[in-house]
């Protein structure tokens, strides 16, 4: 069995072609997030300089899904990346994105737990499936994040910012409000 607190390590060879060093085979840039997406970690090496190529590749796999229409990283995240390279808040950017999807993850884990524990409608007949639908729909949120980009401002009607994560939130408790209420009618 794999140890899964180290990171997976990929070797680069001179033809460019990516080795699990675990199961002793090749890998593609697909296979790669799987493992992310998985939550294991992995560490990409050029076999040759020893150079760790993993930022190169975790970057190409997310250019690669924003080209294929799976844009994750609205427009004005994107540019607002551009621009930090080319300012003075670059020592920030990288600690603010870091923290960010932390928060991120902590409260979509949270979310998730209070789903399962707290939810008296847990015993009904079809509630399992629902739950791990909603827990498939979880991870496939978050699998396209990695530690890149962070939810766009929305600005109010006053000027100010706020995070557009808090709609998404809102928009979410609604709807799982309205599906409890129209789980409780059925169950009259």
């Amino acid at each position: 069995m794999a140890d899964t607190d180290k990171p997976l390590l990929i070797k680069r060879y001179a033809s460019r072609r990516l080795y699990n060093t675990e199961t002793s085979d090749y890998v593609t840039l697909e296979d790669i997030a799987e493992f992310i997406r998985d939550g294991r970690e992995v560490q990409i090496i050029d076999l040759k300089s020893g150079d760790d190529l993993t930022r190169q590749y975790l970057l190409q796999i997310i250019a690669e899904h924003e080209s294929r229409g799976e844009n994750v990283l609205p427009i004005n995240v994107l540019n607002d990346l551009v621009r930090s390279y080319t300012n003075h808040a670059t020592s920030m950017v990288p600690e603010f994105l870091q923290s960010s999807f932390e928060m991120l993850r902590e409260g979509q884990s949270k979310m998730m737990e209070n789903m399962t524990k707290a939810n008296p409608l847990a015993g009904m007949p079809g509630m399992e499936a629902m739950r791990a639908q909603q827990e498939a729909f979880m991870k496939a949120m978050t699998s396209g994040l990695g530690a890149m980009g962070s939810a766009p401002e929305a600005e109010m009607d006053d000027g100010e910012t706020r995070d557009a994560g808090d709609d998404n939130l809102d928009d979410i408790k609604k709807q799982l409000a309205d599906l409890q209420d129209k789980l409780s009618k059925l169950g009259k």
